[in-house]
């Protein structure tokens, strides 16, 4: 049992790597990630391709869950995005893939969730932040500026909402790795908290105990909103991708 709740969600060296003054070590964040993406790509791999000594097809499990993930972030990007969403379904799919499967195995007991952290959710947010403001400026160029001045404004009024406006449009990425962060952390950390209680129970009384099956009730609703609360990040996460990407559109 870990000491303390946060501690679930610290960097460990696993196996440590020093070059030339870098530190180059092998830690359980790498290990994760490492282990996401191997898992995303292989599931893709293994099961996209068909058979081609049988006449027919029929789909397993695995391809199923791919397909109902691509036909919800299809839906995600055609209702949201309404100009030349196609080309956005690469990179939407890769991102939604990646935070569902970090946020599930993170649910996984002893595991890390690369999710918790804020180096991971910026890196998501503001990669996708930047990217569309690559995409604005190559079509739009000097007139992706009229963003931050509204239509008919006079120019005192200009000086103060423009820096309102930029300040916003600055805080869009921030907001969107934060709210991915806070979710995890405190559910992972709410978690954790009943888990020591329920244990300590336990090494109080014993398996019998009736003190026992209030928590222990309590620790399978808190992993089942977890649950809930990963799926719904995911799709949070996702969904304002998409609405950013349409407003830079």
């Amino acid at each position: 049992m870990l000491v303390a709740p946060l501690e679930q969600f610290q960097i460990l060296s696993i196996l440590p790597l020093k070059l030339f003054g870098l530190d180059f070590s092998v830690t359980n964040f790498l290990l994760m990630n490492l282990l996401i993406l191997t898992s995303i790509f292989s599931i893709i791999y293994f099961n996209s391709s068909l058979d081609e000594s049988s006449s027919y097809f029929v789909s397993n499990s695995w391809q199923k869950i791919l397909e109902l993930i691509s036909e919800i972030t299809a839906q995600l990007i055609s209702d949201t995005i309404t100009k030349d969403n196609n080309k956005f379904f690469p990179i939407i799919s890769v991102l939604f893939s990646f935070i569902l499967c970090s946020n599930l195995l993170g649910l996984v007991p002893y595991s890390f969730t690369a999710t918790s952290h804020l180096f991971v959710t910026f890196t998501l947010s503001f990669s996708v932040f930047i990217g569309i403001n690559v995409i604005t400026i190559k079509k739009y160029g000097l007139k992706t500026f009229s963003l931050f001045l509204p239509a008919n404004t006079s120019f005192f009024l200009a000086l103060v909402l423009v820096p309102i406006e930029f300040v916003s449009y600055i805080a869009k990425p921030i907001s969107l790795g934060v709210r991915l962060f806070i979710n995890l952390m405190a559910g992972h950390t709410l978690l954790k908290v009943i888990i020591g209680f329920s244990w300590s129970m336990l090494l109080l009384e014993n398996f019998t105990s009736f003190g026992l099956v209030i928590p222990m009730i309590t620790l399978v609703v808190l992993f089942g909103l977890e649950l809930g609360v990963a799926l719904i990040q995911t799709y949070v996460f996702v969904i304002l991708t998409c609405i950013y990407i349409q407003d830079g559109s």
